[in-house]
């Protein structure tokens, strides 16, 4: 918002200067033809700063436009205000600057080409700058004819010779590296540096017919006047037939109702896009529904036939009619998938659609890993789901049906002392089994002493020696829900795994938190295997959800080293 309002008062100043300065000389119809080249300058400059304020070369158009405003309004001014004179000039000093050399030279982005640039850049910045003392130091072509015999205004007329012709062959050369770019260049950049470099040979054709008119003894005022519009309207007309016909900076240009209103309308940025996508991805909470999301998102953005996002495992979701091959494939951060764009639906995709792409890649990257995370969360969740029904199934419902056949045996039959005693060790082992079950499921230890109490009862009932290593701080603090039971989780699973696959006869586990991150390390000296990714995959995608991680180092015959972290506040 602030940035429109900023574009929009300086094309404002810029059209009052031009046409406040063209009614205090007297409007005449050379003015108005005059005005009506002049006003595209700062309208354009406005489009391109409001539509497209990540991109600074509005801005460079509209700080043009402001000059020249401001240099018509002090020439019209000249004979009522005298000591205007010089500020103004001053004011088209810089506007022949900007218009010559910087426009050409930092189009279409408002960045150097490269940074061999540079010297020309500063080059033309100082000789400008030194044609702007001059004018200060002598009454140039405003105000009078200066006088050569005063040793200042000498100076003034040479500083000012000196630097205006130094901006001006830095314009040719500027055109040249223009002409470069667009040998270079491939559809449609190339039309639009075709287009510029139209209107910058215009330009500085309009420069020599109005030093012609009036320095060259050319009296005929139609070289003047072409001269002028040449100057003020080429380059600013070469732009808006970009725009218009080759989508410069994506602008898109169109016709909207019956009205024939004209549209000016810009590709999002990746920031936009994200930004629309964000909330529609917390709405879809199946992950093929994210995909499908993410997929017309990019669809959308680059106005391709249709956008396919494909994930590591062969699952593929395509938005649009796949009526062709693609035009561009990506792959995505940390190669979990690709994404492919078929052609556009009007045009080529070009080099700034393939940046777009590729900075949306990123984060098109951390959505297909999110949506991966939480298949796997969900399929553990149902996975760890049915375990717990087979274990009360196959364990404790087995048990108690037993238990309870045994009683209805010994009430039949009046069972004596030794049928009694062992219904008694049954339901001893069928609660030691609940509890067991119970423990797995969430520990109720875990619930009423906290993190370090409950690995150590874990670890008690073990039949090989386990040693906890934990602060006595970290004994006394609690955590939240979700990381005391995924830390819990990954120490229980781990010393089980020592202890059935390791055949470990000794057992250590350490706790600790520091630099805002609470650890645990699970080390045995057991066989040991040959360390792979996916090793307990469940608990990684577990701590990966809290933001945390999980490392596995092993070798045969070296033990198993388990280092597991979640971030914690405080």
């Amino acid at each position: 918002m602030r940035t429109n309002l900023v574009a929009g008062l300086m094309a404002l100043i810029a059209a009052a200067g031009l046409v406040g300065g063209s009614l205090l000389e007297g409007f005449t119809v050379w003015h108005v033809a005059f005005v009506a080249v002049g006003l595209v300058l700062p309208v354009l400059g406005w489009l391109l700063a409001a539509r497209r304020p990540d991109v600074p070369y509005g801005r460079l158009l509209l700080a043009a436009a402001v000059c020249f405003g401001a240099g018509i309004f002090g020439v019209g001014l000249v004979g009522r205000v005298p000591g205007l004179a010089a500020p103004s000039m001053v004011a088209m000093v810089v506007f022949y600057a900007l218009t010559w050399v910087y426009v050409p030279l930092l189009f279409p982005e408002g960045r150097l080409p490269s940074r061999r640039w540079r010297p020309v850049a500063w080059g033309a910045g100082v000789a400008a700058a030194v044609h702007a003392a001059g004018v200060l130091m002598a009454p140039l072509f405003l105000g009078g004819s200066p006088d050569v015999t005063d040793p200042v205004q000498l100076t003034g007329v040479l500083a000012a010779t000196v630097g205006q012709l130094t901006v001006w062959v830095s314009g040719w050369v500027v055109l040249g590296g223009l002409v470069l770019r667009w040998r270079r260049s491939r559809p449609p950049e190339r039309s639009q540096y075709g287009w510029m470099v139209a209107g910058t040979t215009a330009t500085q054709v309009g420069v020599l017919l109005a030093y012609f008119f009036l320095f060259g003894g050319i009296a005929l005022p139609v070289v003047g006047v072409a001269g002028a519009l040449a100057m003020l309207g080429a380059l600013p007309g070469a732009i808006v037939v970009a725009v218009v016909r080759h989508r410069l900076l994506d602008l898109r240009v169109g016709l909207r109702g019956s009205r024939l209103l004209l549209v000016f309308d810009v590709r999002p940025t990746v920031q936009e896009v994200l930004s629309s996508l964000g909330p529609e991805l917390e709405d879809s909470r199946e992950p093929v529904e994210q995909l499908g999301r993410l997929a017309m998102a990019v669809r959308t953005g680059l106005e391709t036939r249709w956008a396919a996002v494909t994930l590591a495992d062969g699952r593929r979701v395509v938005s649009g009619p796949e009526d062709g091959p693609a035009a561009i494939t990506l792959p995505v951060l940390g190669g979990q998938g690709r994404i492919e764009c078929g052609p556009r639906a009007h045009g080529r995709l070009s080099g700034e659609d393939r940046r777009f792409l590729e900075a949306l890649a990123v984060p098109a990257g951390l959505a297909i890993q999110s949506a991966g995370l939480a298949t796997r969360l969900v399929n553990a969740q149902e996975a760890e789901r049915r375990r717990i029904e087979r274990n009360i199934h196959d364990g404790v419902q087995q048990q108690l049906v037993a238990l309870i056949a045994g009683i209805e045996l010994a009430r039949a039959t009046g069972g004596g002392t030794g049928t009694l005693g062992n219904l008694r060790e049954q339901a001893r082992q069928t609660l030691a089994d609940l509890r067991e079950l119970a423990a797995g499921i969430h520990p109720s230890a875990l619930s009423q002493g906290g993190l370090v109490e409950a690995v150590e009862e874990r670890c008690a009932r073990l039949p090989v020696p386990v040693q906890v290593l934990a602060g006595r701080e970290l004994r006394a603090e609690r955590f939240p829900d979700e990381v005391e039971g995924a830390m819990y989780f990954t120490v229980s699973e781990a010393v089980a795994n020592a202890l059935k696959h390791a055949g470990a006869a000794r057992i250590e586990v350490r706790l600790s938190r520091e630099e805002g991150r609470l650890g645990v390390t699970v080390t045995d000296d057991g066989t040991g295997f040959e360390a792979r990714p996916g090793v307990l995959a469940t608990l990684a995608d577990r701590l990966d959800a809290l933001g945390g991680g999980l490392r596995v180092e092993s070798g045969r015959g070296e033990g198993t080293r388990v280092d597991a972290w979640v971030p914690v506040d405080g």
